[in-house]
C-alpha cells in the first residue's frame, strides 16, 4: 500500500493532530497538503486540502490500537487530550470506541493491543 488520503478543510491541522496521535511526524508541505510518515512500512498519511465541508460519515475509517504497556483507555485519553472526542454513530460493539479527529473524521480506538515492532525512527539507539 501506498498512501492512505484524506480531504479535509485543514490540512495543517489534521497532520499536527494525527503525527502526535501516531507518533508519525510530518514529512512534506505545500499549498495543496501536508503529509505524516511513520516507520519505513507504515503508509504515509495525506492530507490534502478540500473546500468542501465534510457532510456524510466516512466510508473508509482508521482503526488506532494500543501499543503493549497501553489500553484503549489509555489511548482515547490521550487522543482526547489532543482534540479528538467520543462520537455515537449507533455502535453497539464493546470492544472499540468510535471518535472522531478535530476535523470530524471518524476512527475506531480498538481493543486489541498491538506488540512493539522495531521502528528506526523513533528508536534513538537504531541511529
Amino acid at each position: 500500500m501506498g498512501d492512505i488520503v484524506f480531504d479535509c478543510n485543514d490540512p495543517e491541522a489534521a497532520a499536527v493532530f494525527w503525527s502526535a496521535a501516531l507518533g508519525y511526524r510530518i514529512t512534506e508541505r505545500d499549498a495543496t497538503g501536508v503529509a505524516v510518515s511513520g516507520n519505513s512500512s507504515a503508509p504515509t498519511l495525506l492530507f490534502l486540502r478540500s473546500a468542501e465541508p465534510k457532510s456524510v460519515k466516512n466510508r473508509v475509517h482508521l482503526d488506532v490500537c494500543p501499543v503493549a504497556g497501553s489500553t484503549r483507555d489509555d489511548e482515547v485519553a490521550l487522543l482526547e487530550a489532543l482534540g479528538a472526542v467520543r462520537i455515537d454513530i449507533g455502535q453497539s460493539a464493546p470492544s472499540w470506541i468510535v471518535m472522531a479527529d478535530p476535523g470530524g473524521n471518524e476512527f475506531c480506538v480498538m481493543d486489541t493491543v498491538l506488540p512493539p515492532e522495531p521502528d528506526p525512527f523513533h528508536d534513538l539507539e537504531a541511529r
